[in-house]
């Protein structure tokens, strides 16, 4: 008894030694603590609408209890289907195609030896990462429109023009390469920043044992960057149920709605459009979820397999 009253005594004063050594840093940490506990904790009381017969006039506390009612309207919806799979699809080519390329990306730049070259090409790579997304949006609607670039060439090649926008089947196409082209350059600084770190020891010893370039990505500079890349895979698995809200609502239209309608487009619908606050509540908490959920098995499977884990 009197061992563990000691250990409790001894853990205290080294708390409150190291608030005194680092009191600045905590001082520092405090404005970010105050927007994680207001802009992020605060408004999860929110959530209980999903569980009520909201009502802007009474309130969320006077509003009538609802348990469970509107999960089950989402379930039983022709809607239901419709949204997660879009909003899965969308996400699993994105993991596909999109997450891959920055890290193909990085590797190249890797190999190039001219150095203005190599700025240059990250310049340009980089540059549409910055561009805001409604102007993002106006060129791709520009350049897939009737008359737009695409179609100039491909009528080319005797293919008839035609809005590509309107065309369900291409939506998903559009989607991802867009995303590709915005993100690319921006998604591979952190897998530059982690070659950096690998050791050049290791280069010469396989340049030693006969490796060449291609021999030498395989089994030195991905087994470098292989922690970051897992880290960042992990949170990518995370967000599979969620989609870029903005960049769907200013391409997407009711002919696409098909393929291009997703779970945070069809909840700004019912929330802000038609003022259905506790259904849209109750999809996106559904949806919130399905990511934590996804997170954690994401985490766990990767720390029994890799032992590289967010915690």
């Amino acid at each position: 008894m009197d061992r563990d009253l000691a250990y409790q005594r001894d853990k205290k004063n080294i708390i409150k030694k190291d608030f005194i050594k680092n009191r600045y840093v905590y001082i520092m940490a405090l404005p970010i603590l105050a927007y994680y506990i207001i802009f992020c904790y605060i408004p999860m009381y929110g959530v209980t609408i999903a569980f009520k017969d909201f009502s802007i006039k009474l309130g969320i506390l006077k509003s009538p209890w609802a348990g469970f009612k509107y999960f089950k309207d989402f379930f039983n919806s022709y809607y239901c289907l419709r949204v997660i799979k879009n909003t899965l699809l969308l996400n699993l080519y994105d993991l596909l195609w999109g997450f891959p390329a920055p890290i193909i990306l990085a590797l190249l730049l890797n190999e190039l030896r001219n150095q203005k070259f190599k700025r240059c090409v990250q310049t340009v790579t980089y540059l549409p990462h910055f561009v805001s997304m409604v102007v993002i949006c106006g060129i791709i609607i520009e350049f897939v429109s009737t008359d737009g670039l695409i179609n100039v060439l491909l009528s080319y090649l005797g293919i008839e023009p035609s809005n590509m926008l309107t065309r369900p089947e291409l939506f998903r196409t559009i989607y991802i390469s867009s995303g590709i082209w915005q993100g690319i350059g921006w998604g591979s600084i952190i897998y530059l920043a982690s070659l950096t770190g690998i050791d050049p020891a290791l280069y010469e010893a396989a340049t030693i044992d006969g490796a060449g370039r291609w021999k030498q990505t395989l089994h030195v500079t991905l087994p470098g960057i292989a922690p970051t890349i897992i880290i960042l895979l992990i949170l990518r698995l995370g967000s599979m149920m969620s989609v870029g809200f903005e960049k769907i609502l200013l391409l997407y239209n009711p002919m696409t709605y098909e393929t291009a309608d997703v779970i945070s487009t069809y909840v700004y619908r019912k929330g802000l459009l038609d003022f259905d606050y506790s259904y849209s509540a109750a999809v996106g908490l559904f949806n919130s979820i399905i990511n934590f959920l996804l997170l954690i098995i994401a985490n766990t499977l990767s720390r029994k397999l890799t032992e590289e884990s967010l915690w």
